[in-house]
């Protein structure tokens, strides 16, 4: 799954430390997902969309297989 969160972090001026402790997770999990080697659960990504103020579709698109 891609997705644009660095897009949005950096966007916004933040580390992935403070979108890390914004959204409640460690800053390793922010990593792995910009880099697209975890896929956030459902909460976690409806968390990062609203702390965005954007659709969730907007940050996360699924590729299929």
């Amino acid at each position: 799954m891609k997705n644009r969160l660095r897009e949005l972090r950096e966007e916004r001026g933040l580390t992935q430390e403070e979108l890390a402790k914004a959204l409640g997770v460690t800053r390793q999990t922010i990593i792995a997902i910009e880099k697209g080697k975890y896929d956030p659960s459902l909460r976690l990504a409806f968390k990062i969309a609203r702390f965005f103020g954007v659709k969730i579709e907007d940050v996360f698109v699924y590729e299929g297989e």
